[in-house]
């Protein structure tokens, strides 16, 4: 399992993801139409034309769940309990059909849990940058971890 144990992160660790990967058309049509969000922003290529960008505008949300799916393997795959919130989320820039999204990660919170003897809380700093090395989004994420099991 290549997760960490709550034990294994400290504030200020930083992880930059090796995994990095291309935005598609189906990946923006499926999920906006799997999340009932017919918003012609994401879905309408002509009504693009006349709007700001010109052009379709990635699903924050896809964008969301990709930047902190883009962090597990290095992180909490398979050691982490659930997620607890999300916090300052914010999309800077906006995300095209075709831009090719990278991750970094920052610990900046870890506590006991106090209702849980067999986790802790962590607090992860996610963002994420197209090819231009753009900064098109980040959150603020709190986990429950697993502590290691005892020998």
């Amino acid at each position: 399992m290549p997760g960490l144990y709550f034990e294994q992160f400290e504030v200020g660790q930083h992880f930059q993801h090796a995994v990095h990967r291309t935005v598609t058309e189906t990946d923006n049509v499926l999920f906006s139409t799997l999340t009932m969000n017919p918003a012609a922003i994401h879905l309408d290529a002509e009504y693009c034309k006349s709007m700001p960008f010109g052009q379709p505008l990635v699903n924050s949300i896809f964008t969301l769940g990709l930047l902190v799916g883009l962090s597990v393997y290095d992180t909490t795959h398979g050691t982490t309990l659930g997620n607890l919130g999300w916090e300052e989320v914010k999309f800077p820039k906006p995300v095209f059909v075709g831009d090719t999204l990278r991750a970094e990660t920052k610990v900046v919170a870890k506590r006991e849990s106090q209702s849980r003897q067999d986790s802790g809380i962590l607090t992860f700093e996610h963002r994420a940058f197209n090819q231009r090395n753009e900064e098109v989004a980040s959150c603020k994420r709190a986990a429950l971890m697993m502590k290691r099991p005892a020998p």
